[in-house]
């Protein structure tokens, strides 16, 4: 137990929750007396919703009040954690309607050891990589441990989730717990042709939950998607589906030359479509514009509020047209504050 940063959090948490001098004083002496620090769920809760809004690479900060927070501690075997963890995807998924939610497991015990509850396979095969570049280690991972993928560009990944030093478990995803949205174009019907679709909810189970010194290694979490996540960078990323090309070529735009800027014009309509698709089916999606403003407005809160505004620049510029939001033409502190989300090591 690191006593000073304990000291630190239940100090934030006395001054935000509006608790008193004595409450944090009797609080500090339980914790000395106990030689440990296990926090409450109403201190977990805030803990969790103050690493959101500290997290300096999130653009979407300005909802950080409205985590729902599952604390999910005394779970420990395997089969009721895959179970808790298709409820946290069915209470986000919400049929469209996302909910940010985080489901904290035991600190230092329980590890997931996906990058994402729900991800695309990746295979290498000789006619080149099928589905998702990024998942294709992790594909050979699942595969040692019997899982088969029907091979196709967009295989949900299985779970594998491990407590202590016990031997890995794989769970597979039901399908119906799944919700996925064809990506399609408002106006040129060829795009649908190419049989592309993209998951509802970004669920991050690699990175680490970090508050009053303590580590909670399985922390998944998950907000909505700002529609540049999808269109600008994993359907369009060269080292992940390339669809620039594919896109291009629907729309007749000249790639034999650099200057008709085929690629950037390939880009917004991907991103259309993206938006598009999701607005129609229901499911909660933001556009990089609008996400700025909401950012903004973060801005002003914490201003007001009393708090320094830290930000990572490179991952809270959109990566379309990122000049013209305002944040591209503002500098930001990259200091982190705990408690705060921080990526690990993968445990394979």
């Amino acid at each position: 137990m690191n006593l000073l940063e304990v000291q630190r959090f239940l100090a934030l948490y006395q001054s935000e929750q509006n608790e008193s001098e004595t409450w944090l004083a009797n609080r500090l002496q339980q914790v000395e007396s106990e030689g440990e620090y296990n926090p409450t769920t109403e201190e977990l809760v805030f803990g969790a919703r103050v690493a959101w809004r500290n997290s300096n690479k999130c653009i979407g900060r300005l909802f950080w009040q409205s985590l729902h927070v599952v604390d999910a501690r005394d779970i420990l075997d395997e089969q009721s954690i895959f179970e808790t963890l298709l409820a946290h995807i069915q209470y986000a998924t919400n049929d469209g309607k996302i909910r940010p939610t985080i489901t904290v497991f035991a600190p230092e015990r329980v590890r997931i050891w996906n990058h994402q509850l729900i991800r695309y396979a990746g295979y290498e095969t000789q006619e080149g990589i099928v589905g998702d570049s990024h998942s294709i280690a992790f594909t050979k991972i699942c595969k040692s441990l019997g899982w088969q993928g029907e091979g196709t560009a967009f295989d949900v990944l299985p779970l594998i989730v491990q407590v202590d030093q016990r031997t890995p478990q794989l769970f597979t995803i039901p399908p119906e717990y799944i919700l996925e949205v064809p990506i399609r174009h408002p106006q040129y019907s060829k795009v649908e042709a190419l049989d592309l679709k993209w998951y509802a909810v970004p669920i991050i189970s690699s990175m680490r939950f970090q508050m009053a010194g303590i580590n909670f290694q399985a922390a998944p979490f998950n907000g909505w998607y700002m529609g540049t996540e999808i269109g600008a960078r994993n359907l369009a990323d060269h080292d992940r589906y390339n669809m620039l090309p594919a896109i291009a070529e629907i729309f007749g735009l000249d790639m034999t030359k650099q200057v008709s800027l085929w690629r950037d014009r390939a880009l917004v309509e991907l991103n259309i479509a993206v938006l598009h698709s999701f607005k129609e089916d229901g499911v909660s999606i933001v556009d990089h514009h609008t996400a700025a403003q909401q950012f903004k407005l973060f801005e002003e809160a914490e201003e007001k509020a009393g708090r320094e505004l830290t930000g990572n620049w490179a991952w809270l510029i959109p990566p379309l047209s990122p000049a013209a939001t305002h944040i591209f033409h503002k500098p930001f502190v990259n200091i982190y504050n705990t408690p705060n989300y921080f990526y690990q090591k993968p445990p394979y």
